[in-house]
């Protein structure tokens, strides 16, 4: 069956803040959007972005960490699968819109199945985003 686009719908804390974050820093194409909420192609996919002002002008989201290889990785958290090279090519450019991570990028369960170049960061209000890169996206993505 072929791969068909997502649809996933944020909450954020202003949508000034998410319009910069998701279309100016990370460079993601607005489509629609109202008073409440955007829409962009995040490789494909629809985001969108809706404000809940219950988390406030300072406040964040809520999230857990769940340890995986190490790491404390964020649940919930949410992206986007891409081929290796184009990881690579993001996570260079995030270095440059991301001011901490949550996981640098890096090579996960490496030598074994399931080998992933992933990163963690985090949009103004709290939502944990995860890229990951595979060599071989059809094999590897469900290894175990």
């Amino acid at each position: 069956m072929p791969l068909t686009p997502f649809h996933l719908a944020i909450q954020v804390r202003d949508i000034d803040e998410a319009r910069a974050f998701y279309g100016v820093k990370m460079g993601l194409p607005e489509g629609r959007s109202a008073e409440h909420w955007i829409d962009f192609n995040l490789f494909g996919h629809q985001l969108v972005t809706h404000l809940n002002p219950a988390i406030g002008r300072h406040g964040k989201v809520a999230a857990v960490a769940n340890p995986v290889d190490g790491h404390g990785v964020p649940v919930p958290h949410f992206g986007v699968v891409l081929n290796f090279a184009d990881w690579q090519a993001f996570a260079e450019r995030a270095r440059g819109f991301v001011e901490e991570f949550l996981i640098e990028p890096y090579i996960r369960f490496a030598g074994q199945p399931g080998e992933q170049g992933t990163m963690f960061f985090q949009d103004p209000s709290g939502n944990a985003l995860e890229f990951k890169g595979f060599h071989d996206i059809d094999s590897a993505l469900f290894a175990t």
